[in-house]
């Protein structure tokens, strides 16, 4: 299941907290090479990380299978911040805007074809129904290119906001994707898995391994 967290209950339970900027160390700054990233406790933070900040956290088995992060555009956020290289002109924004960062799958849970796993559909699946009953049906991603054409196969409207860019060992492009009810039918179509994935109430505890 898929638990949506402001950053508050985050901070409340602690071994969830570590787990989730452990996960985000190992993806962003040992998988993907963004050293500016780096930090010797090995938990990757930001200034994001602030009190309208949503975490998105996919548990399995007692562990941090998948997380994302969505941040309003209301006001400065990492596109805006930190990679404005990635677009022209002026960045969409609005309440029905958020921006979707830190998307990462721990290696254990890539299961799918092309690393696109069932806790990755998850996550997109999550994201579509976290949204759209806040009438949020826009989100801003920075992404590798081919994933333009998988949204657009997964009925995201996709719309490239500029150049892609290299960071670390990735090339990435700013992406506007546009969902409705249908993309949410369509992403159920093909994760074969027609039932909400947002839980309710709080996770239970973590395997202690996660936090160590």
């Amino acid at each position: 299941m898929l638990y949506a967290l402001t950053t508050e209950e985050l901070m409340q339970r602690p071994d969830l907290w570590e787990a989730v900027h452990r996960l985000r160390h190992r993806i962003f700054v040992e998988e993907m090479g963004w050293g500016d990233l780096h930090r010797d406790d090995g938990l990757e933070i930001d200034q994001f990380d602030h009190e309208e900040a949503v975490h998105h956290v996919v548990i399995r088995d007692g562990e941090v299978a998948g997380y994302q992060r969505m941040l309003p555009t209301t006001r400065p956020h990492l596109l805006t911040e930190v990679l404005s290289d990635l677009y022209e002109g002026e960045p969409p924004s609005g309440h029905n805007v958020w921006e979707l960062t830190r998307y990462a799958v721990a290696p254990a849970y890539r299961d799918g074809r092309r690393n696109v796993s069932t806790v990755g559909t998850e996550l997109i699946a999550g994201f579509v129904e976290w949204g759209l009953p806040r009438d949020v049906n826009q989100v801003i991603i920075e992404f590798e290119p081919m994933w333009v054409l998988r949204a657009l196969q997964l009925h995201f409207l996709a719309r490239p906001l500029g150049y892609q860019r290299t960071y670390g060992r990735q090339q990435v492009v700013a992406t506007l994707l546009t969902f409705n009810e249908h993309t949410l039918e369509v992403v159920r179509s093909r994760r074969a898995h027609h039932a909400p994935v947002l839980a309710r109430g709080y996770p239970d505890m973590l395997d202690q391994r996660q936090a160590s």
